[in-house]
């Protein structure tokens, strides 16, 4: 085990897509500040792909004040217009990530305490294999340099300790909210991706 995280000293690379980390995404809630839950409509199917966490229907619930809200793709053609993933804003409401931390003169997100634990494997790690899949859409060989650079190993470590105490379910209010977990507008350039229908959405 690497001695500053308790990660394996070895990382090998599963090209996990960052949309898998979508399935549920904490977020500061837009009427209480505290935290609240966007994931996919609990009245359909789940997904048979990945891809299709970009498009399913959303919905966020704030369980400290009650907030609801609900989104939809956005019907472009015949297709459906999928979330662009990427930033520190969630990728359906645009509502800042509640896991956010300053880190290296940056700030550190992620959607949720699953996503927290794929970086700290990765970053904690002292030998990093890439494996043998095409890395095209996979998520570590996209991570900014600043995150991969061995000098700020310690400093991203600890700040992935914070995330994972807010990701802890009694941090959970307005008085817990981290100072970094505000709207930034970094939301990705690119329009997203687009799906053909094909189910009840």
């Amino acid at each position: 085990m690497s001695e500053d995280s308790g990660a394996p000293v070895r990382h090998r690379d599963r090209h996990v897509w960052l949309v898998r980390f979508t399935d549920r995404v904490l977020v500061v809630c837009p009427r209480c500040g505290g935290r609240a839950h966007v994931v996919p409509r609990p009245d359909l199917a789940p997904p048979r792909w990945s891809s299709e966490l970009l498009v399913l229907p959303r919905r966020m619930a704030c369980t400290g004040c009650g907030a609801v809200r609900e989104w939809t793709a956005e019907p472009r053609g015949e297709g459906l217009a999928g979330a662009a993933i990427g930033g520190t804003e969630d990728p359906f409401f645009r509502f800042p990530l509640w896991l956010q931390a300053r880190c290296a003169g940056r700030v550190l997100g992620a959607y949720n305490g699953a996503h927290v634990e794929e970086l700290s494997g990765y970053v904690g790690a002292r030998l990093r294999e890439r494996g043998s899949l095409s890395p095209t859409l996979a998520m570590i060989p996209r991570l900014p340099a600043w995150m991969k650079r061995a000098g700020n190993r310690s400093a991203v470590l600890a700040a992935l300790n914070v995330l994972r105490t807010l990701a802890d379910a009694e941090h959970s209010t307005a008085a817990h909210r981290s100072d970094a977990a505000h709207p930034r507008h970094d939301r990705p350039r690119y329009p997203g991706s687009l799906f053909f229908r094909g189910g009840a959405y």
